[in-house]
């Protein structure tokens, strides 16, 4: 059976992983708070990054910069001119859609009959409405060979049936832009305060500081700066659970590069984000990395390529790889009135670097670990669902358990295992049910390990180890659980590493 995003939605909610925001009042659309589980999750996959972008590398320095700013840096990036969408209303149903997310298709037959056009399609992307256009012609059926199906903005439609609401069927407004930042004002009266944003992007703090890192690590070009922070779009359309929302974390990178040397860094960095999802345990067939057309770029890119995920929903992306050019320096150097440049000594000039861009979504990476690592097996005892995640990411690394939990010293010892296996990694006691239902609960949280300590446990001091993906079993001795769990760890961090 095909997974579905109200699948992993009702996992993450049943096993703690993320909830609704303000669900006691209803909730708050498009927000989600981040239970016990997801909470650990995704700072799993926020270590992974740091660990592997600067950690690992001795090339890139760290930055936590403020999430409120100048308004004039908004200004000088350009996303209070550039930073809209174009918004259509129904006057029907009232709703609001992103004009450049409503498509029609026009459908050829194999010898080149007008069969005609088919819309409205709502899809973020020319290939989604495509996928759209070619369910809504066909429905299940094959799709004629040499069929040609080409979509464009509803805009464009020919048939005036078409360019309708896509929820109700009413007419809908001409569109319009919208800027997508939150605005707030700093000041105690808002009448005479400051108007500020909260940001939409993390990458402008990194450039409002590079000269202030510069300076003080001396450090010469290329070298980059990383941060984790939350970002904020006023999004119109949000979908998919955490895949889009209006608070959201990223993990961006600014790699500072000569130019003229910006080609060969973007190409290493393209492939570089790509395999560390594939380190991850992603599976080769759910990943691929798209390269932007020339219409898609920003007005600020030389080249993008994003690292896309096949999402129960379809191909989207995961992160983006850009090729900045020196577009932020020379923009906040224009516009601060600073100069904001690289000495470099072995020429005797001053440089503008280019700027390579790798930027990923926390959420959306939650989110795709979550679908890829999900999979349920049929057994002859009833249903066994399993996420299957890669033990860097896995809230837990071992559960114990006793296998009599009315059984004092069978309690006891296991607590004492548990306590001892914390010291090496996330470990937890359970005794709330009965053993095969602890086995199933583990499964579907993610952890690699369960240790079972019975009656025979009492007398040769041996524990059994079950497997989380084969289900197998080891009896070992109590001393040595604790290298022998993190032996198996390494085991699975190296065969789902490929």
């Amino acid at each position: 059976m095909a997974l579905t995003i109200d699948t992993i939605t009702s996992l993450c909610k049943r096993r703690g992983f993320i909830f609704q925001s303000s669900e006691i009042y209803g909730g708050l659309a498009s927000t989600y708070d981040y239970g016990p589980l997801g909470a650990a999750l995704k700072r799993n996959v926020k270590d992974a990054w740091w660990r592997a972008v600067v950690e690992e590398r001795d090339d890139v320095e760290r930055l936590d910069a403020a999430i409120l700013m100048h308004p004039r840096v908004w200004e000088a990036s350009g996303h209070v001119e550039h930073f809209t969408e174009p918004l259509m209303d129904c006057k029907g149903c009232r709703k609001r859609f992103r004009a450049d997310y409503l498509w029609v298709a026009a459908v050829t037959g194999p010898e080149g009959q007008n069969w005609g056009e088919v819309g409205p399609i709502q899809a973020p992307s020319l290939p989604e409405a495509l996928e759209s256009a070619r369910e809504k012609k066909f429905k299940k059926k094959p799709v004629p060979e040499g069929t040609k199906i080409e979509a464009r903005p509803l805009a464009e439609a020919t048939d005036s049936e078409n360019v309708r609401c896509p929820e109700c069927g009413g007419a809908l407004t001409e569109a319009r832009e919208f800027n997508l930042m939150f605005r707030t004002t700093l000041g105690a009266v808002e009448a005479s305060g400051l108007e500020v944003y909260l940001r939409p992007e993390t990458a402008q703090g990194i450039f409002a500081n590079f000269e202030n890192v510069l300076t003080t690590t001396r450090r010469k070009l290329p070298f980059g700066i990383a941060q984790i922070g939350k970002s904020f779009r006023n999004e119109v359309t949000t979908k998919s659970f955490i895949f889009r929302t209006l608070e959201f974390e990223q993990m961006e990178i600014e790699y500072f590069v000569m130019p003229g040397e910006d080609e060969a860094c973007y190409e290493q960095w393209r492939d570089e984000r790509f395999q560390w999802y594939l380190s991850l345990g992603v599976r080769k067939e759910n990943l691929r990395l798209r390269d932007h057309e020339p219409e898609e770029l920003a007005h600020y890119a030389k080249r993008c390529a994003d690292v896309e995920f096949l999402f129960p929903f379809g191909w989207s992306e995961l992160e983006g790889i850009a090729n900045r050019t020196d577009y932020d320096l020379r923009r906040h150097a224009e516009c601060s009135g600073k100069r904001i440049e690289y000495f470099d000594q072995e020429n005797d000039r001053h440089v503008v670097p280019y700027v390579i861009e790798p930027s990923g979504g926390v959420d959306r990476s939650v989110l795709a670990f979550l679908c890829n690592a999900f999979r349920e097996e049929q057994l002859k005892n009833g249903k066994r669902i399993v996420l299957g995640l890669h033990p860097d990411l896995a809230p837990i690394k071992a559960a114990v358990f006793p296998l009599l939990r009315n059984r004092p010293e069978l309690v006891e010892k296991a607590k004492a295992i548990a306590a001892d296996l914390r010291r090496h990694f996330p470990a937890r006691y359970d005794d709330t049910g009965a053993i095969g239902k602890l086995y199933r609960r583990q499964d579907e949280i993610g952890t690699p390990l369960a240790i079972t300590v019975d009656v025979d446990s009492l007398s040769d001091q041996r524990v059994t180890v079950r497997h989380r993906d084969t289900m197998e079993q080891d009896r070992v001795s109590i001393d040595q659980v604790a290298v022998f769990c993190k032996d198996k760890l390494a085991e699975m961090r190296r065969e789902m590493t490929g």
